[in-house]
This record gives structure tokens, sequence and C-alpha cells, in this order.
């Protein structure tokens, strides 16, 4: 689903990605994880074509990054998701559901607001909702556009405890998609991902999820 090739990035003649390869298969939840200033934004806005690729390939659901394709069957929730505040939880969805291709779907935002556990707030308005709320709100969004890939950045930051749990449930819950979340939280990973891709001096290695909670809590790979 999100295959990468060759992917080099810098800043200021200062490399930050170096000849990055990753393969993230059909209905994996891969983590991308790194220490702060790692390279994964950049990696993230490369994937999202906010950065320019100049060496390299990206390939998403057999999209190359060059084309306009991949644009319909991936959804990006970034960690501050700027929703309307005046407006309520229901009017927001219905707001970034036009903003597609075809009619709103009443049904579909019920269901969506249903999955993120938010179906008796929908009436309220936005700026009465929790963050965890909020987080759940942005998720039902990009949920409601079903597409094969989500790319997640930071998706429990800023969260209390119940908020986390709250949201690593619904991705717990979600079947028949590729899910790319940046994350620097070892439960998080232990319960949702199966696999990680670990970004350290430009360079991603690539672990199934437990291979990798198991060499971190030994030392063998530091955060």
């Amino acid at each position: 689903m999100i295959e990468i090739t060759g992917l080099t990035q810098s800043y200021r003649h200062k490399e930050v990605l170096r000849n990055v390869d990753l393969v993230v298969r059909k209905h994996e939840i891969c983590a991308l994880v790194g220490r702060n200033g790692a390279g994964k934004s950049t990696l993230i806005q490369s994937l999202l074509g906010l950065l320019q690729v100049k060496t390299g390939m990206i390939t998403l659901g057999g999209f190359s990054h060059r084309e306009e394709g991949w644009k319909r069957i991936v959804s990006y929730l970034p960690e501050k998701f700027q929703l309307y505040p005046h407006l309520t939880g229901e009017e927001n969805m219905k707001f970034f559901a036009s903003l597609g291709e075809k009619p709103i779907d009443e049904a579909k935002i019920e269901e969506c607001l249903r999955m993120v556990q938010l179906l008796d707030h929908g009436n309220e308005q936005v700026k009465k909702y929790s963050k965890g709320m909020l987080q759940r709100l942005g998720l039902g969004i990009m949920l409601y556009y079903e597409t094969e890939i989500l790319i997640l950045d930071e998706p429990t930051s800023g969260l209390d405890p119940m908020g986390r749990r709250e949201i690593l449930s619904i991705l717990q819950s979600l079947q028949n998609i590729t899910i790319l979340l940046s994350s620097h939280h070892m439960d998080e990973i232990r319960k949702v991902c199966t696999h990680v891709a670990y970004l350290h001096d430009g360079v991603i290695t690539k672990f199934a999820a437990q291979e990798f909670c198991e060499q971190y809590e030994t030392g063998g790979i530091l955060l």
C-alpha cells in the first residue's frame, strides 16, 4: 500500500532522510517511531506531497507521488486538526463531507459519529468538546472518506489516559484499512500496531511490533 524507495531529503544542506526504504503492506498498522528531530514529520510531509521529492520514489496504493490518483485513497489527520468551534460536531462532519466528490451521506455521517463515540454529542458545539472529543471527531471525519490508507500524526498527543484509551479502542476496531501513525508511546505500539518503522540517523529499520518492543525493553533501541 505504501512504498518508499531511496527517499533522501535535506534542509539547508543537512541530510534528514538518507536513502530511506519502507514498505507498509495492505492492512498493516505501522507506527513511525523516532526521537524528536529524527525526521518523522519530514517523512509524512513527503508522503503527502507537502515536500517535493527530489530524490527517491513514493507509491501510495499503486499510484506514484507524481500522479493525482493517490489523493483519493489517502486520508491524513494532523496532530492539530482545525475544526470550526462555533459549529456542532455533526455540522463539522457535514462541512468536511461536502468537500468530497460525492453528495453528503447522512447515514454515513451518523455511522462515523457512532464509531468515534460521539453520536450523543453530535448536536453540541465543538467549542464545548474536550481535547479527546476533538481528536475523535477529526478521526471520524477521516473515516467518512473511506480511504484505503490513513496517516495519523501523533493521534493521542496531549490526551489524558481515558482519551488515549478511547482513540486506541477505535483504531483497534478498524478493519480493511492500512494505517501509518507517528507515535512515541510504547503502549500504543503494543496495543494496536502490527509493525514499527524505526527512524534513526536518517534511515528506517522495520520491525514486527513485538520484536521492536522486546528490543526496546532490553535497551537495544533508544527513544
